[in-house]
């Protein structure tokens, strides 16, 4: 997928603006308060992962990698959100940026679903830790590509 495709995707465009607004809580975070610099840093790891790991996504056909990268997003887009509530416990004074990002996530939450559901399951090598095949496909079935025979055109000893 090229570049402006891929900044086009409305997901990857709310992943951005997920990271707008963590950026923006990050300059009003109180120095003095190392709570809230640790979680807003933390935010901030996990927004800058969000287009990425998109991207990464986009950028391969297998089912398997797309959903390794769903899991990693999904894990972040979440963390950013239970973060507010570590703000929420420390009286942070800016509410209404936590509800903007808790708003955002929740519309990229919707999207990212039905991004998910785009997946092609039919395009996958067997994941053999069991995590990321597709329904019906088990880490120890025997792979159907071992029965295909191949013969190296480029083999010298022919």
């Amino acid at each position: 997928m090229n570049k402006d495709k891929l900044e086009r995707m409305p997901l990857y465009k709310k992943a951005m603006e997920i990271l707008e607004i963590v950026e923006r809580i990050m300059q009003l975070v109180p120095e003095e308060n190392e709570f809230t610099v640790a979680v807003a840093r933390n935010m901030y790891t996990d927004a800058l992962q969000l287009a990425p790991k998109i991207a990464g996504a986009e950028g391969i056909d297998l089912y398997d990698i797309k959903m390794e990268n769903a899991a990693i997003i999904r894990k972040c887009a979440r963390e950013i959100y239970v973060g507010c509530n570590g703000f929420i416990m420390e009286g942070f004074k800016e509410e209404e940026y936590l509800e903007m990002l808790r708003a955002e996530i929740e519309e990229f939450r919707v999207l990212f679903a039905e991004w998910v559901k785009t997946f092609d399951k039919w395009n996958y090598t067997i994941d053999r830790w069991g995590l990321f095949n597709p329904p019906g496909v088990n880490y120890d079935d025997k792979d159907p590509d071992e029965d295909i025979p191949f013969d190296n055109p480029f083999n010298e000893e022919d």
